[in-house]
Protein backbone atom coordinates (compact mmCIF):
# COMPACT_ATOMS: atom_id res chain seq x y z
CA UNK A 1 0.00 0.00 0.00
CA UNK A 2 1.59 3.33 -1.06
CA UNK A 3 0.42 6.40 0.09
CA UNK A 4 0.92 9.80 -1.04
CA UNK A 5 1.22 13.55 0.24
CA UNK A 6 -1.31 15.41 -0.80
CA UNK A 7 -1.99 19.51 -0.41
CA UNK A 8 -5.48 21.03 1.62
CA UNK A 9 -6.64 24.44 2.15
CA UNK A 10 -6.57 26.48 5.18
CA UNK A 11 -9.82 27.41 6.15
CA UNK A 12 -8.22 31.05 6.82
CA UNK A 13 -5.95 30.87 3.91
CA UNK A 14 -2.98 29.07 2.77
CA UNK A 15 -2.23 25.53 2.12
CA UNK A 16 -0.97 22.74 4.20
CA UNK A 17 -0.06 18.99 3.54
CA UNK A 18 -1.45 15.84 4.62
CA UNK A 19 -0.32 11.40 3.93
CA UNK A 20 -3.16 10.00 1.75
CA UNK A 21 -3.51 6.26 2.16
CA UNK A 22 -6.30 4.24 0.27
CA UNK A 23 -7.64 1.13 1.04
CA UNK A 24 -7.08 -1.84 -1.58
CA UNK A 25 -10.67 -1.47 -3.05
CA UNK A 26 -9.92 2.27 -3.61
CA UNK A 27 -12.65 3.96 -1.95
CA UNK A 28 -14.39 3.97 1.65
CA UNK A 29 -15.67 6.11 4.23
CA UNK A 30 -12.73 8.64 5.33
CA UNK A 31 -10.83 8.47 8.86
CA UNK A 32 -8.57 11.43 9.68
CA UNK A 33 -5.30 10.30 11.47
CA UNK A 34 -4.12 12.86 13.89
CA UNK A 35 -0.61 13.10 14.81
CA UNK A 36 1.44 13.24 18.00
CA UNK A 37 4.25 16.16 18.48
CA UNK A 38 6.88 14.82 16.45
CA UNK A 39 4.18 15.78 12.71
CA UNK A 40 4.04 13.47 10.26
CA UNK A 41 6.69 10.95 10.69
CA UNK A 42 7.52 7.38 9.52
CA UNK A 43 5.32 6.29 12.67
CA UNK A 44 1.97 8.06 11.46
CA UNK A 45 2.34 6.94 8.16
CA UNK A 46 2.77 3.81 8.86
CA UNK A 47 -0.45 3.83 11.15
CA UNK A 48 -2.14 5.97 8.13
CA UNK A 49 -1.54 2.99 5.74
CA UNK A 50 -2.51 0.80 8.65
CA UNK A 51 -6.45 2.14 9.03
CA UNK A 52 -6.68 2.37 4.91
CA UNK A 53 -5.65 -1.28 4.97
CA UNK A 54 -8.57 -1.44 7.57
CA UNK A 55 -10.63 0.09 4.60
CA UNK A 56 -10.61 3.64 4.94
CA UNK A 57 -9.47 6.37 3.07
CA UNK A 58 -7.02 7.51 5.66
CA UNK A 59 -5.25 11.47 5.36
CA UNK A 60 -3.01 12.43 7.93
CA UNK A 61 -2.48 16.43 8.08
CA UNK A 62 0.12 18.20 9.10
CA UNK A 63 -0.82 20.34 11.89
CA UNK A 64 2.68 21.73 12.72
CA UNK A 65 2.37 23.56 9.27
CA UNK A 66 2.07 26.74 10.76
CA UNK A 67 4.99 26.76 12.87
CA UNK A 68 7.80 24.48 10.60
CA UNK A 69 5.67 22.67 7.77
CA UNK A 70 6.60 18.97 6.89
CA UNK A 71 8.87 18.74 9.94
CA UNK A 72 9.42 14.76 10.74
CA UNK A 73 11.19 14.15 13.92
CA UNK A 74 11.00 10.79 16.11
CA UNK A 75 11.45 10.24 20.08
CA UNK A 76 14.69 9.07 19.69
CA UNK A 77 16.74 11.81 20.92
CA UNK A 78 16.89 14.12 23.73
CA UNK A 79 17.17 17.48 21.38
CA UNK A 80 14.21 15.87 19.29
CA UNK A 81 11.93 15.48 22.26
CA UNK A 82 13.13 19.33 22.88
CA UNK A 83 11.96 20.48 19.63
CA UNK A 84 8.76 18.35 19.86
CA UNK A 85 7.87 20.19 23.16
CA UNK A 86 8.17 23.57 21.48
CA UNK A 87 6.17 22.81 19.01
CA UNK A 88 3.38 21.54 21.20
CA UNK A 89 3.74 24.78 23.37
CA UNK A 90 3.61 26.88 20.24
CA UNK A 91 0.43 24.54 18.86
CA UNK A 92 -2.42 26.76 18.58
CA UNK A 93 -5.52 24.48 19.66
CA UNK A 94 -8.29 26.28 18.08
CA UNK A 95 -6.40 26.82 14.77
CA UNK A 96 -5.29 23.41 14.71
CA UNK A 97 -9.10 22.12 15.39
CA UNK A 98 -10.20 24.42 12.19
CA UNK A 99 -6.93 22.53 10.27
CA UNK A 100 -8.78 19.59 11.23
CA UNK A 101 -12.25 20.92 10.46
CA UNK A 102 -10.75 21.41 6.46
CA UNK A 103 -9.51 18.41 6.69
CA UNK A 104 -12.63 16.52 7.50
CA UNK A 105 -14.08 18.57 4.57
CA UNK A 106 -11.34 17.96 2.28
CA UNK A 107 -11.98 13.95 2.76
CA UNK A 108 -15.74 14.12 2.37
CA UNK A 109 -15.02 15.73 -1.26
CA UNK A 110 -12.48 13.32 -2.49
CA UNK A 111 -14.56 11.18 -4.77
CA UNK A 112 -12.96 7.73 -3.15
CA UNK A 113 -14.85 8.66 0.01
CA UNK A 114 -18.14 7.24 0.55
CA UNK A 115 -19.50 9.67 2.83
CA UNK A 116 -19.20 9.47 6.35
CA UNK A 117 -16.17 10.81 8.25
CA UNK A 118 -14.25 9.52 11.29
CA UNK A 119 -10.81 10.74 13.50
CA UNK A 120 -8.43 9.05 15.02
CA UNK A 121 -5.54 10.47 17.02
CA UNK A 122 -3.18 9.85 19.32
CA UNK A 123 -1.24 12.12 22.69
CA UNK A 124 -1.98 15.54 21.37
CA UNK A 125 -3.87 14.02 18.64
CA UNK A 126 -6.16 12.30 21.06
CA UNK A 127 -7.20 15.08 22.43
CA UNK A 128 -7.82 16.46 19.12
CA UNK A 129 -9.65 13.91 17.88
CA UNK A 130 -11.73 14.39 21.30
CA UNK A 131 -12.64 17.70 20.12
CA UNK A 132 -13.49 16.79 16.27
CA UNK A 133 -16.43 15.37 18.09
CA UNK A 134 -17.47 18.77 20.05
CA UNK A 135 -16.55 21.08 17.17
CA UNK A 136 -16.46 19.56 13.82
CA UNK A 137 -19.03 17.49 11.57
CA UNK A 138 -16.97 14.31 12.08
CA UNK A 139 -19.14 11.35 12.65
CA UNK A 140 -16.94 9.26 15.16
CA UNK A 141 -13.67 9.74 16.98
CA UNK A 142 -11.06 7.51 18.38
CA UNK A 143 -8.44 8.92 20.87
CA UNK A 144 -5.80 7.40 22.16
CA UNK A 145 -3.72 8.38 25.57
CA UNK A 146 -5.23 11.71 25.02
CA UNK A 147 -3.73 14.72 26.99
CA UNK A 148 -5.61 17.41 28.39
CA UNK A 149 -9.37 16.14 27.95
CA UNK A 150 -10.26 17.06 31.77
CA UNK A 151 -10.27 20.37 29.98
CA UNK A 152 -12.69 19.29 27.48
CA UNK A 153 -15.27 17.13 28.71
CA UNK A 154 -17.92 19.55 29.79
CA UNK A 155 -18.44 20.52 25.88
CA UNK A 156 -21.46 18.51 24.18
CA UNK A 157 -20.40 15.72 22.35
CA UNK A 158 -22.05 16.06 19.11
CA UNK A 159 -21.02 12.22 17.76
CA UNK A 160 -19.70 9.42 19.43
CA UNK A 161 -16.17 8.62 21.12
CA UNK A 162 -13.88 5.80 21.84
CA UNK A 163 -11.18 6.50 23.99
CA UNK A 164 -7.96 4.15 25.31
CA UNK A 165 -7.01 5.07 28.72
CA UNK A 166 -3.25 4.45 30.15
CA UNK A 167 -3.85 3.71 33.68
CA UNK A 168 -0.42 5.15 34.13
CA UNK A 169 -0.06 7.36 31.82
CA UNK A 170 3.04 9.59 33.08
CA UNK A 171 1.35 12.66 30.71
CA UNK A 172 -2.06 12.36 32.30
CA UNK A 173 -2.14 12.20 36.30
CA UNK A 174 -4.43 9.77 37.61
CA UNK A 175 -7.14 12.61 39.13
CA UNK A 176 -7.00 13.74 35.46
CA UNK A 177 -8.27 10.62 34.11
CA UNK A 178 -10.79 10.22 36.79
CA UNK A 179 -12.48 13.68 36.15
CA UNK A 180 -12.86 12.46 32.50
CA UNK A 181 -14.50 9.35 33.39
CA UNK A 182 -16.51 11.00 35.82
CA UNK A 183 -17.92 12.96 33.17
CA UNK A 184 -18.38 10.72 30.23
CA UNK A 185 -19.26 7.14 31.76
CA UNK A 186 -22.72 6.68 31.65
CA UNK A 187 -22.96 9.30 28.91
CA UNK A 188 -24.71 7.20 26.22
CA UNK A 189 -22.34 9.10 23.71
CA UNK A 190 -18.45 7.44 24.85
CA UNK A 191 -16.65 4.47 25.45
CA UNK A 192 -13.60 4.36 27.76
CA UNK A 193 -10.97 1.67 28.12
CA UNK A 194 -8.73 1.84 30.49
CA UNK A 195 -5.50 -0.04 30.03
CA UNK A 196 -4.11 -1.36 33.20
CA UNK A 197 -0.12 -0.40 34.42
CA UNK A 198 0.17 0.44 30.80
CA UNK A 199 1.99 4.05 30.09
CA UNK A 200 1.46 6.89 27.45
CA UNK A 201 2.27 5.89 24.26
CA UNK A 202 1.62 2.03 24.88
CA UNK A 203 0.90 1.87 20.65
CA UNK A 204 3.79 3.84 19.34
CA UNK A 205 6.07 1.10 17.69
CA UNK A 206 9.65 1.01 18.98
CA UNK A 207 8.87 4.06 21.69
CA UNK A 208 9.57 2.81 24.99
CA UNK A 209 6.39 1.87 26.43
CA UNK A 210 5.47 0.37 23.43
CA UNK A 211 3.28 -2.53 24.52
CA UNK A 212 2.18 -4.81 21.20
CA UNK A 213 -0.83 -6.92 23.33
CA UNK A 214 -2.23 -3.69 24.37
CA UNK A 215 -1.65 -1.50 20.70
CA UNK A 216 -3.67 -4.88 19.38
CA UNK A 217 -6.26 -4.93 21.61
CA UNK A 218 -6.80 -1.12 21.51
CA UNK A 219 -6.57 -1.43 17.23
CA UNK A 220 -9.49 -4.24 17.51
CA UNK A 221 -11.52 -1.77 19.38
CA UNK A 222 -10.99 0.69 17.06
CA UNK A 223 -11.63 -1.23 14.13
CA UNK A 224 -14.80 -2.15 15.67
CA UNK A 225 -15.86 1.18 16.57
CA UNK A 226 -15.40 2.88 13.05
CA UNK A 227 -17.56 -0.03 11.81
CA UNK A 228 -20.30 0.13 13.89
CA UNK A 229 -20.66 4.23 13.26
CA UNK A 230 -18.64 5.32 9.83
CA UNK A 231 -20.41 2.50 7.57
Amino acid sequence: MSGQDITISAKDGGTFSGYLALPEGGSGPGVVVIQEIFGVNAVMREITDDVASMGYVALCPDLFWRQEPGIQITDQSEAEWARAFELFNGFDLDKGVDDLDATIEHLRGMDACTGKVGSVGFCLGGRLAFLTATRTGADAAVGYYGVMLEEHVSEPLKAPVLLHIATEDGFVPKENQAKVHAALDGSGMATLFDYEGKDHAFARKGGEHYDPEAAQLARERTSEFFAAHLR
